[in-house]
């Protein structure tokens, strides 16, 4: 029966994951021989069945240079956006203008990096009220390694996270509150 797994990983030819392995009797782990090689086994008899089965397949961060990169970018960012869920109409919210650039300068094109991004940006833009990302909301804040806690950086796993320095807020002229910037609004005598 064929089947078609995807598994994300980090390092993957050099875990030992794919290579023939045997269980302990005394411990019932798998025990994995030592990679010498640093990939694919040279000696076709000597790669298991599961290293020939696999494709593995690296994943890049996006570029950013040619118009085939940046076409793919902004697909990208086109499927993003129809998943968006703020209540103001998303089309074009992620990929017109200048605002492709402007992310892929704050992410490197790295997919989890402007994912933080972008969760934190819906955040902000549904507690203000404002129900749409733009660069000022965006420029409010920075995505750092607290963003993605269950990624380990020793082992590689965090990616470069592009230095950004955070903007104050801009204050909001369209705010409909009861409240003003300074307090609540004052009353008048009827």
């Amino acid at each position: 029966m064929p089947v078609t797994l995807i598994l994300v990983g980090v390092g993957i030819p050099t875990s030992g994951l794919l290579r023939e392995g045997r269980r302990d009797s005394k411990t019932g782990l798998w025990l994995f021989q030592p990679v010498k090689d640093r990939g694919r086994s040279p000696n076709e008899h000597a790669a298991s069945q599961h290293e020939r089965r696999f494709e593995l397949i690296d994943l890049d961060p996006f570029r950013y240079t040619t118009s085939a990169q940046i076409s793919a970018w902004t697909a990208h960012l086109r499927g993003l956006e129809r998943e968006l869920r703020l209540l103001h109409d998303t089309e074009g919210m992620l990929t017109d203008g200048d605002m492709p650039e402007y992310l892929f300068k704050r992410t490197k094109g790295v997919v989890g990096v402007l994912e933080k991004l972008v969760q934190r940006g819906c955040r902000n833009a549904i507690e203000d009220g404002s129900e749409r990302l733009t660069k000022d909301l965006l420029n409010q804040f920075t995505v750092t390694p607290d963003d993605m806690p269950d990624l380990d950086a020793e082992s590689g796993e965090q990616p470069e996270i592009p230095v950004h320095k955070p903007e104050s807020k801009k204050r909001r002229k369209d705010r409909n509150t009861v409240f003003d910037d300074d307090g609540p609004a004052s009353e008048s005598a009827g």
